[in-house]
């Protein structure tokens, strides 16, 4: 898997993505201690109204921005989008005003919704060999599991010496260092993508293309599969941990510890599983698993919340389904970029990737509220059985509109040329 850093281009791509990610868990924290600072008790509305607003950027300014940069080069994309995100960064301990913060969020935010998915979109130009790109997306996955554990203790460790505020400025050093390693990397030669038609039309074209081909709208389906068990995870592993196990702060990270720790596990594995495994086998049975963790995480809640004694520890019970979900959303996240990158041609790579950035993130604005909502008014019995509805259509769906004869090859699932592919090589 480390075989890919020899590349010296996707050595610094990926350098600047570890260190924007460190730099956006700090921001994180950040905040939350920020929003505290200004809203006292009502912080945590002001949290969930950030990270609304941090939706609302990511589904519906994605799609705007790429049809609106996609004639630029792309260096100049991802660097202008680094120093916009480190001057909000910079600007962000100097406000005092809540209004405040949800403005300079939406603008990050924006600037983090052009980025991602031109970096994305970018991965598959520098790495050519889809065995170096499986590579590649193991290592994202890898990065994206040790930030979620390592950003808070760095967090932790210089509260002791700093105040929060002084966060904002790693934050800031974060995306300018992302920012030099890109300007500093040689890209290879990437036509301008140059589509024609209105806005409009470019901007849609990712979620039309998606809407053609049988894999991605698979791939569609199984996001809603990924955004259900995910949800019950980041939302409600404080109110399993605190409320129904009577556990500590601590307790709360050791569980989402144990949920990184499960797809950190996929990442290791996924690279040689996939040479000899269908990308569709591989992410169905991810799908089976979450579609069956969810139920037990409502009938561990319900024992929890009668107290009815079960074989063994029941915190031990809850950790190991917290690694099931872990291994079950990697499987299916981790390929995901293989399809994408199997039928995208130079000019639809970038709406393919915003699409897939935008589409994906849709699904949390349904499970996000499912989890917070049904959870405090129903009992987390009643969230995970519903995540787990949500999870079973998915993955029916999935299977009902990704044959196994599409396989996302840049073919329809007769296996005759796909039309997109085949217009946008003229």
């Amino acid at each position: 898997m480390l075989s890919v850093l020899r590349r010296r281009a996707y050595r610094n791509l990926f350098t600047a993505q570890v260190v924007a990610l460190l730099g956006t868990g700090l921001l994180t924290v950040a905040l939350g201690l920020l929003a505290f600072d200004l809203a006292g008790g009502q912080a945590g509305a002001v949290l969930g109204t950030a990270l609304t607003i941090k939706m609302i950027a990511y589904v519906f300014v994605a799609p705007v921005m790429a049809a609106l940069v996609e004639r630029l080069p792309r260096k100049g994309v991802l660097v202008g989008a680094d120093l916009v995100r480190a001057a909000i960064a910079l600007s962000l301990p100097f406000i005092d005003q809540v209004w405040q913060i949800y403005v300079l969020v939406f603008v990050l935010q924006s600037a983090s919704a052009t980025f991602t998915p031109a970096f994305q979109a970018l991965i598959p130009v520098v790495l050519p060999e889809e065995k170096d790109y499986t590579k590649a997306l193991s290592l994202s996955r890898l990065a994206y599991d040790l930030e979620s554990l390592v950003s808070p203790l760095l967090a932790a460790a210089l509260l002791t010496v700093m105040s929060f505020h002084n966060l904002f400025v790693g934050t800031m050093l974060g995306f300018l260092v992302s920012a030099a390693m890109v300007l500093g990397t040689r890209l290879p030669e990437i036509p301008p993508a140059g589509q024609q038609g209105s806005l409009l039309h470019r901007t849609t074209l990712g979620s039309r293309i998606f809407l053609r081909e049988p894999s991605l709208r698979g791939l569609l389906a199984l996001n809603l599969v990924v955004a259900a068990a995910t949800a019950l995870v980041l939302v409600n592993t404080v109110v399993y941990a605190r409320d129904l196990f009577d556990g500590k702060n601590t307790d709360v990270a050791i569980a989402l510890a144990f949920y990184g720790a499960g797809s950190m596990l996929v990442a290791f594995i996924a690279p040689r599983v996939l040479e000899r495994t269908p990308d569709r086998t591989f992410m169905l049975i991810g799908a089976t698993v979450l579609t069956a963790g969810l139920p037990t995480a409502a009938f561990l809640a319900l024992t929890q919340q009668s107290r009815v004694p079960l074989t063994g520890s029941s915190w031990a019970i809850l950790l190991g389904l917290w690694t099931v979900l872990g291994i079950g959303t990697s499987m299916i996240s981790t390929p995901s970029s293989r399809l994408l990158r199997r039928i995208a041609t130079d000019r639809t790579r970038s709406p393919l990737f915003t699409a897939q950035f935008s589409l994906s993130h849709a699904c949390f604005m349904i499970t996000y509220p499912v989890a917070g909502w049904v959870g405090a008014a129903a009992g987390q019995a009643a969230a995970a059985l519903t995540l787990g509805g949500l999870a079973l259509a998915g993955t029916v769906v999935g299977v009902v509109v990704w044959p196994p004869a599409a396989a996302g090859d840049g073919t329809t699932s007769d296996g005759s040329p796909d039309t997109w592919a085949t217009a946008d090589r003229r």
